[in-house]
């Protein structure tokens, strides 16, 4: 076994001497650096975000709302929609009016083009406005040919392809019925995030 105690013994006194001195003799002329007073920010700050670009990028429009997703529902049926990830409780809360409805659209008399351009714009203003329930009045049908609710099948498949849009629901009777929806918008907390 080998011993840490054997090992001859160096002068530490003669080293140490001669290390101080190479040091010195190495930093004679130098003088120390002057603490600033001041914090050097010199790091690139990031750059702006052009939130017109931004919004223009997020805003549905008329062309990227396709007339071809059909949503199935049949006449008179009390029918809905939820996005993945939004609660049946969201939904309930939606048909028994837990939310206000800040805005209403009337699309009755409308072509199947206008509608759709109009729906596209108001769902686009009221993003913007920060609605969070709003109503769409698509008509029950009784004056169309064959006394079918043309609008109602559009409307329900265009609210679907509208991102914003986290559920809707038949309104109650007294607020439209089968004539009209109640719509659930993401909120401004959730836009980024699923509700």
């Amino acid at each position: 076994m080998k011993r840490y105690d054997d090992k001859p013994s160096i002068s530490t006194a003669s080293t140490d001497s001669e290390d101080t001195a190479t040091f010195r003799d190495a930093v004679k002329g130098v003088s120390p650096l002057a603490i600033p007073d001041k914090i050097d920010h010199s790091q690139r700050r990031p750059r702006p975000i052009p939130q017109q670009k931004l919004q223009q990028a997020q805003s549905t429009t008329t062309d990227s709302i396709s007339d071809y997703i059909p949503l199935e529902i049949e006449a008179g049926d009390a029918w809905s929609f939820m996005r993945p990830g939004v609660s049946r409780q969201t939904l309930r809360k939606l048909r028994r009016g837990y939310w206000d409805i800040q805005a209403r659209l009337d699309l009755h008399g409308s072509t199947r083009d206008q509608a759709r351009r109009e729906l596209v714009e108001f769902l686009n203003r009221s993003r913007e406005q920060e609605y969070r329930c709003v109503q769409v009045i698509h008509g029950k049908g009784l004056s169309s040919k064959g006394h079918e609710p043309v609008l109602k099948i559009r409307v329900g498949s265009w609210l679907a392809q509208f991102d914003d849009v986290l559920a809707f629901c038949q309104a109650m009777p007294e607020e439209g019925g089968s004539g009209a929806v109640l719509v659930l918008l993401r909120g401004t907390v959730s836009r980024g995030a699923k509700e």
